[in-house]
């Protein structure tokens, strides 16, 4: 599935059911090997699983080198340790239940070292006093809010709080978060001026701490947009997600990571409803619908149709009066958004050298619960 090719010549398509996830395992291969190529060292590689939350994926990542990984939930947690990966930082800050699961899986997975977020004193005193009932070290990470104004502490509001996090037992302080996905202009020199104004924040409180004894924190930052521009920051973990299936939201935004849209979501023709409207079984179950009706999906076969509709199993289209399309008919859909349509299917089905394999790929982290 290549971006300067057209990806809908599946010889055997007539077999699939539809509306289906494929994915080329090829070209998943070759977006890791090019993230590989992107950086100066594999060990500053920390992707995201949050993308494709699959097995195969995470073993093909471990198989170019990469130890560390990002993600998003407990369940994402579980299907990492169960894959052997080595370090596993939990990108969210545990509340409730969730610190009672996070503790289970620390202990029930001891060859993986997990890691979690905090930007809460109250948060931080519960896990404190939990993690010490459960005789157990939980390893944070400070979350600081460099803009995204969504989850994490100011940098220079970061100081005071990782004092008092110092003084808690069972707590340890292992890096600072920082999650800039406010920021994803399609020109990368907007983007890299909009690092380059919040960072020097992050080295201030970086050289803040070091006066107090507290030095060599690991540094996660950015996903996709920024990884081009935090993989030049020779000390700083990156952390991507999307480049591995990519979508046509990427695709059009940014041109210069030229990575290949390796994922489809494969629908068919299954009404008539006029002369000018077709239907097809691509639903919102079956495509990620958070965006407005004509940014959900760019179908490669049919680029000019018109959207006018979409229910939970159904999507209808306008085409012109002297349309050919028939029932049956098969529709080659890019994701604008892969991530959330990932989550929205159970498998996905194996394509390599423009045929499907019969093997399939169980997303196993679409659920928020494996067993832990």
């Amino acid at each position: 599935m290549s971006n300067k090719t057209t990806w809908y010549n599946i010889k055997n398509i007539d077999t699939l059911d539809t509306p289906a996830l494929v994915i080329d395992r090829n070209a998943v291969k070759r977006n890791i090997e090019k993230l590989v190529s992107s950086i100066d060292e594999v060990s500053r590689l920390r992707p995201h699983i949050k993308t494709h939350k699959t097995k195969e994926v995470t073993k093909l990542l471990q198989s170019a080198g990469i130890q560390k990984f990002k993600c998003a939930t407990i369940a994402e947690m579980e299907l990492l340790a169960t894959c052997g990966v080595k370090d596993v930082l939990w990108a969210y800050q545990p509340v409730g239940v969730k610190l009672l699961r996070l503790i289970e899986t620390i202990q029930q997975f001891p060859e993986t070292h997990f890691s979690c977020l905090v930007d809460s004193l109250i948060v931080a005193n519960e896990m404190s006093k939990i993690a010490t009932e459960k005789n157990v070290v939980l390893s944070l990470y400070i979350d600081l809010n460099v803009g995204m104004n969504r989850t994490g502490i100011l940098p220079e509001n970061a100081f005071d709080l990782i004092q008092l996090l110092q003084k808690l037992p069972a707590l340890k302080i292992e890096g600072l978060h920082i999650y800039d996905g406010h920021i994803h202009d399609a020109d990368i020199e907007i983007r890299k001026q909009k690092c380059d104004n919040y960072f020097p924040s992050v080295e201030n409180l970086v050289e803040k701490l070091i006066t107090i004894g507290i030095e060599n924190l690991n540094i996660v930052a950015g996903g996709t947009p920024t990884f081009p521009i935090h993989a030049q920051r020779k000390t700083i973990e990156c952390s991507p997600g999307t480049f591995v299936f990519w979508d046509k939201g990427y695709q059009n935004l940014f041109q210069e990571q030229d990575f290949e849209t390796a994922a489809l979501v494969i629908s068919r023709v299954i009404s008539l409803p006029d002369k000018d409207k077709i239907c097809l079984d691509l639903g919102h179950k079956s495509i990620a619908a958070e965006n407005p009706l004509d940014r959900r999906v760019f179908f490669l076969n049919a680029p000019t149709v018109t959207f006018i509709g979409q229910s939970e199993e159904h999507l209808v289209l306008g085409v012109p009066e002297n349309h050919d399309y028939k029932i049956g008919d098969i529709f080659y859909g890019l994701p604008i958004h892969i991530c959330p349509t990932v989550a929205l299917h159970e498998r996905a089905y194996i394509v390599e050298d423009e045929e499907l394999t019969g093997k399939e790929w169980k997303i196993i982290a679409r659920d928020r619960k494996i067993s832990i």
